[in-house]
């Protein structure tokens, strides 16, 4: 006899979430996945000026606001056909990295360990080390990772004037000019943030754990740095077989992370052992299961609409179902490394898939593959030449700004008339990977890496908390 059950509200995430499943006695039949929190961005930007788009859509979200910014910046440089100053590149690479490396460093000492510290392990053995290092709020590690957190973030007081919900990042480029002074600075803070990471989160140089290329030399790493912080993390994945939980569809998307004339990490997607191009043409969102109303059929974010309507039969969350040419994808930094062709990432997926520890692995292998990239850029910066090009909208057009956030693919699309937003659309990444299922009854990517969760025993519940948090939700993102 099957079961159902509503988790939520669901702690340690960014905004309101509720998971409805039905479940047998020894795992889950299915799942459904609620956005319950209505906002309506794209109604509070039609009519407005396009610039306005730069000050409203970072206030989405107060933790990925930069990503906001970069997409909407991105958006009106396509539909005005602006060159970015190559200072603003750069810039805006710092500025967006500190913001996902941030992001990166919460998730897995904030949000993801400390459910290894829960009541529900208490008869591990390793369970009493754990908690007094992850336990949250009062764990070793919290104060030392705020700290280095907040100091990390202090490069976007140096280029963006302050975090979040700078202006400072514009389709020309960012505003904030850089003084030789301010150059030394931001490298400090860079290499600061490198001495943590080598220390306390790795215990080894990065350029060590950028080489690894195989499970088996990730295994041997492990055992050589067991004391280090991702050593405990991989010595717990093993001892609860988080590679068996929450596998997805394998199907992955990248809009290409990072713009240094081509992409840091690749645009593409990969699917069975193989990657393919990007063609934004073929996304679009199913409003089927949608509370919103308008189109029956799948549509293309230039020509979609986001109007809340009543809540139909058919629809449970206020999130639409974007796909890819008709397929889900999964977003985030699995997706990133996995198209981007890291060795070590394509190895662990093509063993066992998208699962709970591939992702978490996924995200601290960017962390310190993301460092190397900043010292680089920052190195580049040429303080005394320009940072920002200036010039003005159509007032007729449409644009797209893509950019990859911590958690994955975002995409803001505009069209304009007579001068003003006609309409904006915008697919966060927590959109992809917590869609309601389309009008083929075909689940999105956590939907589908909730099926099949054993509950058989008290652990269950615990279970599904790993599966949905190495998706790492910002929910407020979802429905904007």
């Amino acid at each position: 006899m099957s079961t159902r059950r509503i988790l939520g509200p669901i702690n340690r995430v960014e905004g309101d979430l509720e998971v409805r499943l039905e479940a047998d006695d020894r795992q889950v039949l299915s799942a459904q996945v609620n956005s319950p929190l209505f906002r309506g961005f794209e109604q509070i930007l039609h009519g407005k000026h396009p610039n306005d788009a730069l000050v409203y859509t970072p206030r989405i979200c107060g933790i990925c606001s930069v990503s906001q910014s970069v997409a909407a910046a991105r958006a009106l440089a396509d539909l005005g056909s602006v060159e970015p100053a190559e200072n603003g590149l750069l810039a805006t690479n710092v500025i967006l990295a500190a913001e996902n490396l941030a992001d990166h460093l919460t998730h897995f000492y904030l949000f993801f360990m400390p459910d290894l510290a829960r009541a529900a392990y208490a008869d591990e053995p390793w369970h009493r080390d754990i908690a007094a290092r992850f336990r949250a709020q009062t764990g070793s590690a919290y104060p030392e990772v705020l700290r280095t957190r907040a100091e990390l973030l202090h490069l976007t007081a140096l280029l963006a004037g302050k975090w979040p919900h700078s202006l400072a990042l514009q389709p020309g480029g960012t505003t904030c000019p850089v003084e030789p002074h301010h150059q030394s600075r931001i490298r400090l803070v860079i290499g600061a943030f490198r001495r943590f990471l080598e220390h306390t989160l790795f215990g080894d140089d990065l350029e060590q754990v950028i080489a690894l290329k195989s499970g088996e030399a990730l295994d041997a790493w492990a055992t050589a740095h067991a004391t280090s912080d991702f050593g405990r993390f991989l010595q717990l994945s093993d001892e609860l077989d988080l590679s068996s939980l929450g596998r997805g569809h394998d199907r992955f998307l990248s809009y290409g992370a990072y713009d240094d004339g081509q992409p840091a990490f690749a645009q593409g997607t990969w699917e069975e052992g193989h990657s393919r191009s990007f063609d934004q043409s073929l996304v679009t969102e199913d409003l089927s299961h949608s509370w919103t109303a308008g189109h029956p059929e799948p549509r293309h974010p230039f020509e979609g609409s986001t109007i809340p309507t009543d809540m139909s039969e058919q629809g449970y969350s206020w999130c639409k179902a974007p796909r890819l040419d008709g397929r889900p994808m999964e977003v985030g930094a699995l997706a990133r490394q996995v198209v981007d062709g890291h060795p070590l990432v394509r190895a662990l997926v093509a063993e066992s898939g998208g699962n709970v520890r591939n992702r978490v692995i996924a995200r601290l292998l960017e962390l310190a593959r993301v460092v190397p990239l900043m010292e680089d850029w920052a190195a580049r910066l040429r303080p005394g030449e320009p940072f920002c090009t200036t010039t003005g909208l159509p007032p007729e057009g449409q644009g797209m700004g893509l950019v990859e956030a911590a958690r994955g693919s975002l995409g803001h699309w505009v069209r304009v008339h007579k001068g003003r937003i006609l309409n904006y659309q915008i697919v966060a990444p927590t959109t992809w990977n917590f869609s309601p299922r389309d009008a083929q009854d075909v689940p999105g990517a956590l939907e589908q890496a909730l099926a099949g969760t054993d509950v058989s025993d008290t652990r269950g519940e615990v279970r599904i908390q790993h599966i949905i948090r190495s998706f790492d939700p910002c929910m407020v993102c979802t429905v904007h």
